[in-house]
């Protein structure tokens, strides 16, 4: 799902710019655009985390989605949502980007109820922290480095499809120490995204060039990416981590 919400970055036009001019650039609009996209994934996060708690704990909801086939539609519909935006949205309005971040926030909110069930709530809480405190670093860093990370870019999203088919097989084989290994790079895979994102993030700004609507757009797939690499991060620290109820 990360690579999907990446793509939409490349219809935005975010080419190569050097990183010695984004770098040395004291740009305010930049300060303005990187903060409205870390305010909307913080709001994200927080609804994700109130849906995912109601989910788990209220019974009418808990019962709804994780006793009926429901639960399929909302585990599975965030895929189908982004594959179809892929392709449907080829000139994304800020109306239209904030409808589909909104709705794959709500509905993965809605699916990690499953975490809370799972897991207890010391768990979840400790990993959280963890993750909250790694992405921060990560995205930091990859907001300051003068390092080109481009080229780090490919080698990762071919990561995620590696994951995506391990995981699959290991649906099959249900091999602990596969398990553990899938957890462990897929740690290392998101970790790198969050880099890499918060990077093409100033790219993409400048390239931009200050146009409202396209940074209006950005801000909502910025948010959309950087959500889906935490929460990623997260499930995985969190099977490495967690103790099961």
């Amino acid at each position: 799902m990360g690579k999907i919400a990446m793509n939409e970055f490349e219809r935005l036009g975010a080419r190569s710019v050097p990183m010695g001019r984004a770098d040395m650039a004291v740009d305010a609009g930049l300060r303005s655009f990187m903060l409205g996209v870390y305010n909307k994934l913080a709001l994200g996060l927080v609804i994700s985390a109130v849906l995912a708690y109601a989910a788990a704990y209220y019974p009418p909801l808990r019962n709804l989605i994780f006793g009926t086939p429901l639960y399929y539609v909302v585990a599975f519909s965030p895929i189908v949502i982004l594959l179809v935006s892929s392709f449907a949205m080829k000139n994304p309005s800020p109306t239209g980007a904030g409808v589909l971040y909104w709705s794959i926030v709500t509905l993965m909110g809605l699916g990690l109820g499953v975490v809370f069930l799972a897991y207890t709530g010391v768990s979840v809480a400790k990993t959280f922290f963890i993750t909250a405190a790694s992405f921060g670093f990560l995205s930091l860093w990859g907001y300051t480095t003068k390092k080109d990370l481009t080229g780090m870019g490919s080698f990762l999203i071919m990561g995620v499809f590696g994951l995506v088919i391990a995981s699959i097989v290991n649906m099959f084989l249900k091999s602990g120490p596969l398990d553990l290994a899938i957890s462990a790079i897929g740690v290392l895979i998101f970790s790198g995204l969050i880099a890499y994102d918060t990077q093409r993030l100033k790219r993409t700004y400048y390239e931009i060039g200050g146009d409202a609507r396209g940074t209006a757009v950005a801000t909502n797939y910025g948010a959309l990416s950087l959500y889906i690499n935490f929460i990623n991060l997260f499930m995985f620290l969190l099977r490495l981590l967690g103790n099961r109820n």
